[in-house]
């Protein structure tokens, strides 16, 4: 890739979720990547990636395949979202043609429907920065009717330069406020969780904010409905990992 400093260095200062996706996708056509699918499940447990609301999707595939792919549950059984929930690297495409007959009936039918959108060559990159509760990766496939083997040709001869842009990418998302956030804080609610986080207790908040304690509660439960919480903990770590608070303005 051209001027790769240059480029990093736009990444670094990238202010919004959409200005570094359209340079991310712009890196990556000149590989000759011209599809990306990226995911970030923030709420991931031992037997599930969580809520789709709190799902981080950034694509460039048709909206009627992500409507079927995530509305419908076909990520449920994507054989590549469970590899990038179960390792990290990156794998070529190759394997799911291969291993097609060792697939279950759903992962097969999941397939199908890729190759409906022309879907069937490509990596997936999964990111060890996501943690614990969370998994991360993206899809990159090249134009309809590339095949496998000139997508793996690519591959080999720029997959150093690939996954560094990638992992650069990845690293600086977990910097900005995610863009479909169930509902944006107002800067008052964001305020007063950043304060629960200090450790203040309700009555600390209410003179350091200088409102009544009942005011600050009021903040506090539409900070917890507007994360859709129980609990103002979670709450704290839910606009945590969405970056909401804690964060410096732009």
């Amino acid at each position: 890739m051209q001027n790769l400093p240059d480029h990093l260095e736009h990444v670094i200062s990238a202010r919004s979720m959409q200005s570094l996706w359209d340079m991310h996708c712009a890196a990556m056509a000149q590989f000759g990547f011209t599809r990306l699918f990226f995911g970030m499940a923030i709420g991931r447990s031992r037997t599930s990636l969580g809520s789709r609301d709190d799902f981080l999707l950034l694509c460039t595939y048709h909206p009627e395949y992500i409507d079927a792919f995530i509305n419908e549950g076909l990520y449920l059984h994507a054989p590549m979202v469970r590899w990038a929930s179960t390792h990290y690297g990156a794998t070529s495409w190759a394997w799911l043609h291969d291993s097609y007959d060792r697939l279950s009936p759903e992962e097969q039918r999941v397939v199908d429907f890729n190759k409906t959108f022309d879907l069937t060559a490509g990596y997936t990159v999964s990111f060890t920065e996501a943690g614990a509760r969370g998994t991360a990766g993206i899809a990159l496939l090249p134009d309809a009717g590339v095949t496998q083997a000139e997508a793996d040709a690519i591959w080999a001869r720029h997959s150093r330069e690939i996954l560094l842009i990638n992992r650069v990418m990845y690293l600086k998302v977990l910097t900005l406020p995610f863009p479909n956030a169930r509902k944006p804080l107002t800067n008052r609610q964001r305020e007063a969780l950043e304060w629960v986080g200090e450790g203040k207790t309700t009555q600390d908040i209410s003179v350091i904010m200088g409102l009544t304690p009942a005011t600050v509660e009021k903040h506090l439960r539409l900070a917890r409905r507007a994360l859709d919480v129980e609990t103002t903990a979670q709450a704290v770590l839910k606009a945590s990992l969405q970056n909401q608070i804690f964060r410096i303005s732009a």
